[in-house]
């Protein structure tokens, strides 16, 4: 206990003296949120469905079997009812007083915004966003919440999430921003995370600075690089940090 004590202190210490915090995060995040990760024991790909989730994620799947993709996304991928925990709060705190420049996200669900946060860079996209694959006319989540088998839009078209899906490139100029905000930080806050997936996990790789803290329950391949890891909940290790 006094080990965590004394990285919670670091941890305050480093928030105090820094001015362009960036914020790095992934399913863990929301997690405390009620929303499912993917890679924990209780994360979405250790539950059992006709096809394992990474297959029903991706493109080719989207395309091909349509339907069966909405069945899973809206069973799985909506986060009806979710709520902002202390990380979102607390991250929206920070840059509302000018020490976080930029929450860069791998999560789609909006819960950065909703607790505040201006400059968020989803990288994966957003479940409130959804275009008309022929018109490209713009929907809300309720389009995809109220419709049964395949949301289509009035001209005929498929509705899509504007959700990155395996097999999908990232957004040229989110991630453009990204690395930029990475690049300039002071202190790299990286939480929530397996840094496993790529290429989001590479972005870590453009800071430079000597304050890169990892939060997460589990060890990380990046572990070794930090200046300081944290093996608790985020929420939690948020809960104690004052701005």
């Amino acid at each position: 206990m006094y080990e965590l004590e004394e990285k919670i202190r670091q941890l305050q210490q480093w928030v105090d003296e820094s001015e362009r915090i960036v914020f790095f995060g992934g399913a863990g995040v929301s997690t405390e949120s009620g929303v499912p990760d993917f890679r924990s024991v209780d994360g979405l790909y250790h539950q059992k469905y006709d096809d394992p989730p990474e297959t029903i994620l991706s493109h080719t799947y989207f395309s091909r079997k349509t339907e069966a993709f909405y069945r899973f996304y809206r069973d799985k991928l909506l986060p009806r009812g979710a709520q902002p925990n202390d990380a979102h709060k607390k991250l929206a705190e920070l840059e509302q007083a000018g020490k976080l420049t930029a929450v860069v996200t791998q999560n789609i669900d909006g819960l950065h915004q909703k607790a505040g946060s201006r400059n968020v860079l989803e990288l994966h996209g957003s479940v409130l966003r959804n275009y008309c694959q022929r018109c490209h006319r713009f929907f809300g989540v309720e389009a995809i919440e109220q419709s049964q088998g395949v949301p289509k839009c009035e001209c005929g078209g498929i509705i899509k999430p504007d959700v990155v899906l395996y097999e999908e490139a990232l957004d040229d100029t989110v991630t453009y921003q990204a690395v930029e905000h990475i690049r300039k930080a002071d202190m790299l806050i990286i939480g929530g995370t397996s840094l496993v997936v790529y290429p989001a996990a590479g972005l870590v790789n453009y800071y430079n600075g000597h304050r890169l803290v990892l939060i997460n329950l589990q060890p990380t391949p990046y572990d070794r690089y930090a200046d300081l890891t944290i093996n608790e909940k985020i929420g939690q290790v948020f809960r104690q940090i004052h701005v």
